[in-house]
C-alpha cells in the first residue's frame, strides 16, 4: 500500500532504539525524510549512519537533545524549524512503590513524558494549521487506561498525553491537521528483552518460557499472549500519519494485543 508520504519530513523523538527506531525507519521507507533523535549525539549519529548504509536511498539526519533540559529542547527546535510530521515518543519508566516516589521523580517524569510532546507541539502545530496540513501522534501506552499500580507516576504521565492529543486535535477543526494517539501494550523493545532474558537466567527457563508466563501471570488478559513487536506498532504509527488517516482525528488507537479490557 502506498502510504502516500513520499517528499514529507518527520521527527521521532527517542528513535536511537525501540518503538522510535521502528518508526523511524518504517517512514523512511515510505519516502519520508526522518530526523532521529536520542540524547547522546554520538549514539545519534550512529544511528543515522546504520540507517543510512541499511536503507539506501533514504534520507536521515541527527538531533541530540534531553527532554528533560529546556535549553536542549530550544537548540532542537531552532535547528529544525518545521516538520510535517511529529512523533511524541521518547518517554521513560521505572517501576517504584508509591511511597518512594519523590517529588523530584514526579516532576521528572512529567517533564520528559509530557512537557517533551507540550513543547514540540506548541512549536509545530501552528505552522502545520498555517499551512493545512500535519500529523502529529504521541506513542502513550495502554497503561494511560490500566494505571500500573508498580509505576504510578509513568501512567499518570500516559493518561495526560491522551488529554494534550485531544485537546489539540479540537483545535484542528475543519483542517488537515490530525492529532492522535497510539496506546501499545506490552512491546518486545531492547529494555523488555533484557529484562525478560535476565528474568529467564534467574529462573533457568528458556526466553519463550518467560514469556508464557509473563503473560499467564502479570497480563493474563492479552488476547494474543505475546509481546508486540516493534514493527507492528510502528506500522500503526505510519498509517496514522499519512493522508489515507485522514478521518482518524481525536482518536486514541490500541496496539495492545487485546490486553485492555474495555470495548471502547
Amino acid at each position: 500500500m502506498d502510504l502516500q508520504l513520499s517528499g514529507k519530513t518527520a521527527l521521532v523523538t527517542g528513535s536511537t532504539a525501540g518503538i522510535g527506531l521502528a518508526v523511524a525507519k518504517t517512514l523512511a521507507q515510505e519516502g519520508v525524510e526522518v530526523t532521529i533523535n536520542g540524547r547522546n549525539r554520538a549514539r545519534v549519529n550512529a544511528v543515522v549512519q546504520q540507517l543510512s548504509d541499511e536503507l539506501p536511498g533514504t534520507r536521515f539526519r541527527g538531533i541530540a537533545a534531553d527532554f528533560s533540559k529546556i535549553e536542549e529542547v530550544n537548540a532542537l527546535l531552532a535547528e529544525l524549524p518545521e516538520v510535517d510530521i511529529l512523533i511524541n515518543n521518547v518517554g521513560i519508566f521505572e517501576p517504584k512503590n508509591f511511597a518512594d516516589i519523590p517529588d523530584e521523580d514526579w516532576m521528572r517524569f512529567f517533564e520528559v513524558n509530557v512537557l517533551s510532546g507540550v513543547r514540540l507541539s506548541r512549536h509545530y502545530f501552528p505552522k502545520m494549521l498555517a499551512k493545512n496540513w500535519g500529523r502529529i501522534i504521541f506513542v502513550s501506552s495502554e497503561s494511560a487506561l490500566q494505571i500500573p499500580t508498580e509505576m504510578i507516576h509513568y501512567g499518570t504521565t500516559k493518561t495526560a498525553q491522551l488529554a494534550i492529543s485531544r485537546g489539540l486535535a479540537e483545535l484542528t477543526k475543519g483542517t488537515n491537521v490530525t492529532v492522535n494517539s497510539i496506546l501499545p501494550g506490552p512491546t518486545f523493545s531492547e529494555g523488555v528483552g533484557d529484562f525478560i532474558g535476565n528474568m529467564a537466567t534467574m529462573n533457568q527457563v528458556s526466553v519463550e518460557d518467560m514469556e508464557k508466563d509473563f503473560f499467564k501471570n502479570a497480563r493474563p488478559t492479552s488476547i494474543i499472549q505475546r509481546f508486540s513487536t516493534t514493527q507492528e506498532i510502528a506500522n500503526m504509527v505510519a498509517y496514522l500519519s499519512s493522508p489515507l488517516a485522514s478521518a482518524t482525528n481525536g482518536a486514541a488507537i490500541r496496539v495492545d494485543g487485546g490486553v485492555t479490557k474495555t470495548i471502547a
